[in-house]
């Protein structure tokens, strides 16, 4: 009988290759496999492979968790996609071509503000929305970096607005599955970041690559490089917004790392992490809103949730229940935040036995976020492993295996 998930992910492929128009043996030639492996693969009577999946994605132009069902796909029509992300990509090409018109650029302090508010909006998921002001954020940053041609404080602060402004368009289309579009988006950064006057956002701009580019294309290795790089470049100059990014960069390694097997680096740049936590807490706290800087937060609980993240990748489900156990999260954490948590939780509930907590912690994820537990691949990954642990599956259980798909 076919694996659910392998299942679920076939189907996917297959819709995403209607829409792109290829056939079998089109998407076959563009990923490099064959048409048979293919077939089986939609149908559900064959697993793909991680490598296969990789390639698959590449050639549809979508991230891996599209395939396995990220949520934000959903949300939004592919007509209503297309309408707002094909702006932004013309405005993305037309970055460094001079305006043809002689209208007054905005105020760096106006753009500062609206760059402020659509990072909000984003970190709430809110993807229309921004996908909506993009176009003229762009627009406008570009004008600005045109207009301050003298070098000093103002133009550096046009390229940093620019660098936050294509850091922004890089994640969502990401979590739209666009990659192309943020593959752009961040190589845009690439070229603002430096000129910015500010080392912590070339720092940042490498992490995002890490994250959106080497994790999507199965090379951890390649993210690990990165944040070598990034922390080898960014001199710890004791300010406390320093920190809170060197601290990011050293998780972000530490996960990369444990994708990998490789267990004591990643033991090695979780430590470090946990030596800045304590100064990275009270740059966090400093912010209004509390982690608002660079849009990365960092303290304990980062460390904690970094220690989990490990655990789970080391197939150490004792220790992952153990240290949720005492993840403590504020009030004000993001809803998808802590379902994400709540989800992670669970897995390693069920992998230890823990089958009512497992249950337990997937309905609290799904009154967090509805959205994001029905598609998450992790929810479909539990769900699976509390049935087949359950020759009679009580009814809570296959309420929620209804609901979410599996």
């Amino acid at each position: 009988m076919p694996e659910t998930n392998d299942k679920h992910i076939g189907v996917r492929i297959r819709e995403f290759r209607i829409i792109r128009d290829f056939s079998l043996a089109e998407l076959g030639r563009r990923a490099h496999v064959s048409t048979s492996q293919l077939s089986r693969v939609e149908t559900g009577e064959q697993p793909a492979s991680p490598s296969v999946l990789a390639a698959v994605a590449r050639a549809l132009e979508v991230t891996l968790s599209v395939l396995h069902g990220q949520p934000y796909i959903h949300m939004l029509q592919k007509d209503q996609l297309d309408r707002l992300l094909a702006p932004i990509s013309s405005a993305l090409d037309a970055w460094d071509i001079p305006a043809e018109d002689d209208l007054p650029p905005r105020s760096l302090d106006d753009i500062a503000a609206d760059t402020k508010a659509i990072a909000e909006k984003r970190a709430k998921g809110e993807f229309g929305t921004v996908a909506e002001a993009l176009p003229g954020l762009i627009t406008d940053t570009a004008l600005a970096v045109q207009t301050y041609t003298v070098p000093g404080r103002d133009r550096e602060r046009a390229h940093n607005l620019q660098a936050e402004i294509a850091r922004t368009t890089a994640i969502v289309a990401y979590r739209l599955g666009y990659m192309d579009l943020a593959r752009l988006a961040l190589a845009r950064m690439a070229v603002a970041a430096p000129h910015s006057g500010d080392p912590r956002q070339v720092a940042v701009e490498r992490y995002e690559r890490a994250v959106i580019t080497h994790a999507e294309t199965s090379r951890p290795d390649r993210g690990v490089a990165l944040m070598r790089q990034a922390l080898r470049d960014l001199d710890d100059d004791g300010d406390p917004a320093t920190t809170a990014v060197r601290g990011t960069l050293l998780l972000r390694a530490s996960a990369l790392s444990a994708v990998q097997k490789d267990h004591t680096a990643a033991r090695d740049w979780l430590g470090q992490a946990t030596e800045l936590a304590e100064a990275g807490a009270a740059a966090d706290a400093a912010e209004n809103p509390p982690g608002s800087r660079y849009a990365l937060a960092f303290g304990e609980l980062n460390v904690n949730l970094g220690r989990l993240d490990v655990a789970m990748f080391q197939d150490d489900y004792e220790t992952a229940v153990r240290v949720a156990d005492d993840v403590r999260l504020p009030e004000s954490y993001q809803p998808t935040r802590v379902a994400g948590f709540l989800i992670r939780r669970a897995g390693a509930e069920a992998w230890t036995a823990r089958h009512d907590d497992a249950l337990a912690s997937l309905e609290q994820a799904r009154a967090k976020a509805p959205q994001l537990t029905r598609y998450h691949p992790e929810v479909h990954q539990t769900v699976g492993t509390l049935l087949r642990a359950r020759q009679r599956a009580a009814e809570p259980l296959r309420e929620f295996a209804q609901w979410s798909g599996v």
